[in-house]
Order: C-alpha cells, then sequence, then structure tokens
C-alpha cells in the first residue's frame, strides 16, 4: 500500500498583521471584510454545536439557530456530519447576505468510519508512516461526509496515566511527540488545503494541559516556563511548521492564567514568536468558563479577555455573539482586534475553496465510496497490529500454533464490540456496528477456522465484583489446550473527562486472572485500555501478555494476526508504566537529584521510595517481539565536535532469533554538566526496521547542534561546552550499547 494512503486592552497596532500567504487570496479576505457589518464580523467567531448530532460538551439550546445560520450569525458548525446534514446548513448559510459558507468542524480523533487504534496505541507503533497514513484515511472518509475540520491532533505530552486524555495523544515525550504531531497534521490536510480529501488540523490544546495537577482533566497546572519550552511546547511548533490550519487553547489554567485568556500563550508566543497565520479556537465553552476561573467577571468581560488573547473562534460559550459588538461601540475593543480574526477564518474558508463551490465536500457518491473502500479496512487491521505491545512471553508461549487443538477465550470483553473503539470515535447512524466492527471473537474464528475448536466464557463484567461466572470460566478452561483472557478498562473509562485516581483493573477482574492461572494452563492476557494501568499480580504471574489498547473497527483481526503470529509485535510504550499510583508522575528523562539512588536496595537518604522501587513496572519505548535483536559495533565519527558540526553514530543490529521482526532502535543522549541540571537520558532519534533472521542492518543517527542544545536559565535554546554520553538501546531502560562523546 502507499504511503500515500499508508497561539486590559490593548491597541490595534499591537495587533500582528497576517503576512501575505496568497496575495490573491488575501486581496478577496480584505474586499470582503470591507463589505462586512460589525454583526456579520462578529457572527464568523461564533461556532455552534448541531442539536441533532452527537455532543461532546454540555448543549446550549437555541430555538432560532437555523435562522441565526440565514443571517450570517454563525461562522462554523461542528458535530454535523453526513452529506446531507452539512448540505442542509451550508444551503441556510448561502440564504444570507453574503453568503459566506460555514465551517463544518468534527471530533475526527482517530478515524471518521473506519476507526483506527486510539492515538496513544497508534503512538506505540513508532512508526510514523502508520500514523500517517491512519490520519489520512480518517481525512478521506472526513471530508467525503462533508466535514472540512478536524479538532485533531492532540498534542499535548502527558506523563500522569490518572488523566484520562493520555489515550488522545503521544505519550510522555515531546521528540517522539513533535514527530508524530507532524505526521498526523500531514495526514489530515494531504497535499494542500482545500484539496478534496483534505481537512484542516487543529493542534490542541495551547497548552500545557496534559499536565494537570493530580491528573484530573480540566485542572490547574503550574509550570516553570523552562518546563513548558524544553518539554510541553515542541509537539505543538512541530505541528504549526508542519502547516497546521488551526490551534485549539485549553481548559486549564497555566500559572494562575487561563489558556483561554492568555496573551502570553496565544500573542506573545503562537501568533507573535511562532508567527502563527491560522486560526485559534477556543474549547467547548472555555471563554465562559473564565467566570468559573474566577479570572473574570462575566461573560462580557470573558469575550473582552479572550479577544484580546487572541482567541479568535468562540466555540459554544455565545460570549462573543452577546458581547462582543458592544465592547466595540463602547470603545473597549479596538476592531481590529475582531477584523484580524474575522481575516484568519475568512481566509481559511477561501483556502478550502469553499467561496468557489460552498458544497465541494458534499457529494453522496464520493461519500458512499469513501465509506466502503476496502483498502482502508486493510489499512486499519495493518495499523492496529503495529499498535500491539508485548509485555511478556515466558517460555515462547506465543505466537500461537494455528493447530492448537482447543482455545478457552474468556473475560468480559472477548465479544463485544464497540468498545474496541475506543473513546472519541465517530457516532454514525447509518452504520451497523455489529456487522462493521470485527469483535476479538470473531478475529479468532476467521483465523482459526475449523483448525481450532473455540470455547467462550465471560468470567465476570468489566465492573462490579460478581464473581459467579467464574466456575463457568474455570471450566471452560479446564478444557482448552490454551486460554485467552481479554481484559481492561470500557472504552469510556478513559478520555475526556474520565480520570481515574485508581488505574489498576476495574472490578475483579484481576481475580480472575488468577483463578485461570491457578489451573496451570498457558495464559495469554490482552489488556484494552486507553491508558497505563497497573496490574502487578498479573504481570509478575501470566507468562504471555499483549498489551491491545483500544484497537478500533479491525480490533478482533488485528489481534489474531498478533496471537498467531501472522503479524510480529513491534510496538513500544510511548508512556511509562508505573508500579503503583504513588510513582505518578514517572517518565523517562527524570533529573538525576544531588542524592540519587545506586540501586533498588539503596534507600538511606537518597531519594527513593522506602516501599516500592523508584523503576517503573514497564519503561518507556519497552515493548517485545517474538525474535530477539544484538546490538553490536557501535562507531562514532569523532569523539571531540565543535559547534556547528555533526557526530555521524552508527550500531549494526541483528536478528538473532527465528522470526523476522521489526526493532525500534533507539538513541538517548545526557548531558552530564550543564548551567541547569539535565535529565539522565533524553529521546534524540529512533530508527525502525525491519530484518529477517539472522539479518543485520547498519543504523546510522546524526548529532548536530539542535540535538545538543537545551533551554538555559535565560530560556536561550543553545548547547553547552561538555561530556555528553551517547546510548543506543531497545527501551529507555534496556540500553545496549554506550559511549561518550565532548561538544568543545
Amino acid at each position: 500500500m502507499k504511503k500515500t494512503f499508508l497561539t486590559a486592552f490593548i491597541t490595534a497596532s499591537a495587533v500582528l498583521s497576517l503576512t501575505a500567504q496568497n496575495p490573491a487570496i488575501d486581496k478577496r479576505v480584505d474586499d470582503l471584510l470591507k463589505q462586512m457589518t460589525l454583526e456579520e464580523k462578529v457572527g464568523q467567531l461564533n461556532q455552534y454545536t448541531g442539536d441533532w448530532s452527537s455532543a461532546t460538551g454540555p448543549i446550549t439550546k437555541d430555538g432560532d439557530k437555523q435562522n441565526q445560520i440565514r443571517t450570517g450569525q454563525i461562522g462554523s458548525m461542528l458535530n454535523v456530519k453526513g452529506v446531507a446534514h452539512t448540505r442542509q446548513c451550508q444551503e441556510m448559510a448561502m440564504q444570507s447576505r453574503l453568503k459566506i459558507p460555514l465551517l463544518f468542524g468534527q471530533d475526527v480523533i482517530h478515524g471518521y468510519k473506519t476507526t483506527f487504534p486510539i492515538p496513544l496505541a497508534e503512538a506505540a507503533s513508532w512508526d510514523l508512516d502508520a500514523i500517517e497514513l491512519g490520519a489520512r484515511i480518517a481525512a478521506i472518509e472526513a471530508a467525503a461526509s462533508g466535514i472540512h475540520w478536524t479538532f485533531a491532533p492532540m498534542v499535548d505530552i502527558g506523563r500522569d496515566p490518572r488523566w484520562g486524555r493520555v489515550m488522545e495523544g503521544a505519550g510522555e515525550d515531546p521528540y517522539l511527540g513533535s514527530l508524530i504531531a507532524t505526521a498526523r497534521v500531514k495526514g489530515f490536510q494531504g497535499e494542500k488545503l482545500g484539496d478534496i480529501t483534505s481537512v484542516m488540523a487543529c493542534a490542541k490544546h495551547f497548552a500545557a494541559y496534559g499536565a494537570a495537577v493530580g491528573g484530573r482533566d480540566y485542572n490547574s497546572v503550574d509550570m516553570s516556563e523552562r518546563m513548558l519550552w524544553e518539554v510541553y511546547l515542541p509537539p505543538f511548533k512541530a505541528a504549526l511548521d508542519a502547516g497546521a490550519a488551526t490551534f485549539m487553547n485549553s481548559f486549564n489554567d497555566l500559572n494562575g492564567i487561563p489558556a483561554t485568556g492568555s496573551v502570553f500563550l496565544q500573542r506573545d508566543i503562537l501568533k507573535g514568536l511562532w508567527g502563527f497565520k491560522g486560526f485559534v479556537v477556543s474549547d467547548w465553552g472555555s471563554i465562559g468558563e473564565m467566570v468559573q476561573h474566577g479570572f473574570v467577571k462575566d461573560g462580557k468581560d470573558a469575550a473582552l479577555a479572550a479577544i484580546v488573547a487572541g482567541s479568535d473562534m468562540d466555540m459554544e460559550s455565545r460570549c462573543y455573539k452577546n458581547n462582543l459588538a458592544d465592547l466595540v461601540k463602547e470603545n473597549k475593543v479596538d476592531i481590529a482586534l475582531v477584523d484580524d480574526a474575522v481575516r484568519r477564518i475568512l481566509y481559511k474558508k477561501f483556502e478550502m475553496g469553499l467561496f468557489e463551490d460552498p458544497y465541494k465536500y458534499s457529494n453522496v457518491k464520493r461519500q458512499e465510496a469513501a465509506m466502503n473502500n476496502p483498502e482502508h479496512t486493510k489499512a486499519a487491521r495493518e495499523i492496529g497490529a503495529k499498535s500491539i505491545v508485548l509485555l511478556k512471553n515466558e517460555n515462547n508461549v506465543l505466537p500461537l500454533s494455528k493447530e492448537t487443538k482447543t482455545i478457552a477465550f474468556i473475560g468480559p470483553l472477548v465479544k463485544e464490540y464497540k468498545e474496541n473503539l475506543g473513546f472519541w470515535s465517530v457516532e454514525l447512524d447509518e452504520v451497523d456496528y455489529d456487522k462493521f466492527i470485527v469483535s476479538q471473537w470473531d478475529g479468532l474464528q476467521n483465523k482459526v477456522g475449523k483448525t481450532s475448536k473455540l470455547l467462550y466464557a465471560k468470567g465476570c463484567e468489566i465492573e462490579g465484583d460478581d464473581k459467579s461466572g467464574f466456575a463457568e470460566a474455570i471450566s471452560i478452561a479446564n478444557q482448552a489446550d490454551v486460554v485467552i483472557l481479554s481484559i481492561g478498562e470500557k472504552r469510556d473509562m478513559s478520555g475526556e473527562a474520565k480520570s481515574r485516581s485508581d488505574i489498576s483493573l476495574p472490578g475483579v477482574q484481576e481475580e480472575l486472572v488468577k483463578a485461570i492461572q491457578a489451573i496451570g494452563k498457558p495464559v495469554v492476557v490482552l489488556i484494552n485500555a486507553g491508558r497505563p494501568l497497573v496490574f502487578n499480580w498479573t504481570a509478575d504471574n501470566v507468562p504471555a501478555i499483549l498489551y491491545t489498547w483500544w484497537l478500533g473497527s479491525e480490533a478482533g483481526n488485528s489481534i489474531a494476526d498478533v496471537l498467531f503470529g501472522d503479524v510480529n509485535p513491534s510496538a513500544k510504550l510511548p508512556m511509562t508504566f508505573p508500579r503503583s499510583v504513588g510513582q505518578i508522575p514517572i517518565y523517562h528523562s527524570y533529573f538525576n537529584t544531588g542524592r540519587p539512588a545506586k540501586n533498588e536496595n539503596d534507600l538511606n537518604y537518597v531519594s527513593a521510595y522506602i516501599d516500592l522501587p523508584n523503576s517503573p513496572k514497564f519503561p518507556f519505548g519497552y515493548g517485545l517481539s517474538y525474535t530477539t535483536f544484538g546490538y553490536s559495533d557501535l562507531k562514532l565519527s569523532k569523539k571531540q565536535i565543535n559547534k556547528g558540526e555533526t557526530i555521524e553514530v552508527t550500531a549494526r543490529i541483528t536478528n538473532t532469533g527465528k522470526y523476522a521482526g521489526e526493532e525500534v532502535v533507539q538513541l538517548y543522549l545526557r548531558d552530564k554538566v550543564g548551567s541547569v541540571v539535565r535529565p539522565v537520558k533524553e529521546l534524540k532519534g529512533f530508527e525502525k526496521i525491519k530484518l529477517n533472521a539472522g539479518e543485520s542492518k547498519v543504523v546510522t543517527f546524526v548529532i548536530d547542534n539542535e540535538k545538543l542544545s537545551f533551554y538555559n536559565q535565560k530560556l536561550e535554546f543553545d548547547s553547552e561546552p561538555g561530556e555528553f554520553d551517547l546510548m543506543i538501546g531497545s527501551s529507555a531502560e534496556d540500553i545496549r550499547l554506550k559511549s561518550e562523546f565532548e561538544l568543545l
């Protein structure tokens, strides 16, 4: 399959003018802007949800919503999908005085009809081409259904698995997260905006939402500017550099200032320093929520704070609609601020080609073809398999033989359908989910056919303390040659507003695992989740564990492909898995402290727990294969370099096992002495390579000044002379090759 398939009142002078992107579009925007009334301008900054669609926030009902479209009081709609609905709304917009088309937005997070693995699972693939492909197919299907704009990718760094929205991002690392942000933006937007298969991307949530205190959604964030610049902003800059059309601000306050009202984030950084030319949309109601924050006293003050800060479009709060025109008339808001916001939005509408043809994305035949493309299904299956992490495989229990006579498939998720979609899947009324989604049971049946006998028992529910199904499960397990257990979260246990203080396996599921393991049969556990979970007993006692996340509409087939070895697992964890909630936050690029523990038994007056090792249960970058890989022949082109020079690093990777497989070779660096302390290791490169049994390949990394640079005490991004440790390995904790070099 081809790859193409695979940022108080300010004056007007403080507004950064848009640099000409396309002079012809700029002129058309300026001409249209001159014709608009103040009320029509404010209308372009107003976004509503469709009352008849599935909402992603608290709906405010408007009896005259359709009339507001006809009178140019709405610039965008969300949760309106399908060519019939979008065309109907667009026809209303064409009845307005200036016939300015609507933008239709939708949370297309990991697929439209064809549902791909949740983003955190896709990140586990470390396969940038596959991630871009998933976004590309999602864009093709969404655009064919009348959608112009997706509220993705979420590029927040997530280091606290209690936060439910980690499922929507790329994990804990800014380097990996930046590359994935780039891939997703490219996938959504394709060759260029305005192409019939392109949708506008939206980098969210700007900024630092992933560091919410206590992992509690919508909560405050308090961090140093250096941490902000070094860890949390890089994926946003990467998304911008990749051409992201829009940004979304975040619900949280950052150091006491709600992001929606932050001049620092939106004007100083995003539109100022970074020169962002697209537009910023609020998150659902976040402008109005600044009242609850205690940052403003009412909706009118909220509108003032938001427009001054640089929030261009108001999603659902009505603060702009109800107050912005009055603020301009009262000389509290300079009209130039409004014009700047409107100009940014109109530019994108012209760029998307909506003025030439408001209905270009409303084609029934194209929708039908996109929704039923077998290549999309094939890609979902392949990407699903690439996203499965092999956590444990003692005694080579896996892969299973297709000649296995009897297999017991036990657990509350075996025969579920929609659970496999995970959170943030698009609800489509016309889809028969039981037929469209491949359950895990169906996937196994498809794989073994008549060669193996499949037995089933539910065992227990996902939640609750009912063990009445244990007896049947034990009986079924006793009849089998091998037992597969499918356990984990419900799909709505991870996602927005799904923070959990206890991230262990819900209900009595781990007790079910204990009961089945006690029988003595070979046991394989599948863990379905949207976040890292704590499952210490299972991890310590079960011989084979696959972390299957939520894999989407082809989940059953993807899982079966890996279980039986048709696909050799190659995924690596994009987040560190803790031993206990008490370790959170836990991540690989930590600071050493002045009293580091020498080992896990070193507990006296060092930075350690007295009741738990510092080390994670499963480290960042970890994931096994059915084969093994040897690392050798580390070579550096030079051991000393001057600033501006580069080092070429090579290492030989050999498949030392009996299966063909893929390995993610990871490069970590440590700046040993700095003007500010540096992490014990930082991911600075990786390469995913495929090797046949016995085959070797040389992997090459280039170390340049950017890889050696960091934000110093003055927040200057630069390198400093000194010694560096170089580490190459299979995970952050499994370092196979080491060397050092010096920057002069």
